[in-house]
């Protein structure tokens, strides 16, 4: 199987997880960090979900798994500890057209979850195609140790640049080129010993751009 690699923007999303272990827990979690509309079904919820049910954060259906549950949503996360209703749940949203995945079962599934290294709006997504989580989780680690907090403060150095040259009617070509002058540069040298000064020297002498650098 080559699945197609995506981001999804599910702000505000229904997405439907059933089951209300630790598994569903987690998957509970990052779909609200990605501002979805949370359904959690299932008549036991760990404490953390009991947590963000009292809170608010969630939505709860207290019964079993059932396909008119499935009504309007916009993905499916399958986490219960029963096959047959993992099954159920795949077929039924299937037919619906709905998205679907069910934990650590990649032949039931529409879409597999990477295992995610993030620092603010940098994010690293790691698969294996489902074969090896164990070995995702490792690359992830490993990078989490190359890509310090560094690379989050040149990313919003980036991020402001780019409005600024973009609203300057350039050629795409040209904007590419001061782009790549300033991620190919040392200015992560520069941020990392926390030289503001030379910081903004440097994007200003490549790029003709004053920016705020600084803690």
């Amino acid at each position: 199987m080559n699945y197609y690699p995506i981001y999804l923007d599910i702000t505000n999303r229904r997405c439907i997880v059933a089951g209300g272990g630790d598994v569903a827990e987690r998957k509970v979690q990052r779909l609200l960090e990605c501002g979805a509309h949370v359904v959690v079904i299932g008549k036991t919820l760990t404490s953390g979900l009991g947590v963000m049910k009292r809170e608010g954060r969630i939505d709860h259906v207290n019964d079993d798994y059932d396909e008119a549950y499935l009504h309007d949503a916009f993905l499916v996360i399958g986490a219960t500890d029963r096959d047959d209703v993992n099954a159920n749940i795949s077929t039924d949203a299937r037919k619906r057209g709905i998205m679907i995945n069910i934990v650590d079962d990649p032949d039931r599934c529409d879409f597999i979850l990477p295992s995610l290294f993030q620092r603010g709006d940098l994010s690293v997504a790691i698969s294996t195609g489902g074969k090896s989580p164990a070995l995702a989780k490792k690359l992830r680690e490993e990078l989490e140790e190359l890509y310090g907090p560094e690379y989050l403060t040149l990313l919003n150095v980036l991020g402001t640049l780019r409005e600024k040259i973009k609203s300057k009617g350039r050629s795409a070509d040209e904007n590419k080129r001061l782009f790549e002058s300033v991620v190919n540069s040392d200015i992560l040298q520069h941020i990392r010993e926390k030289n503001w000064g030379r910081v903004r020297k440097m994007v200003h002498d490549l790029t003709g751009e004053n920016i705020e650098a600084g803690e």
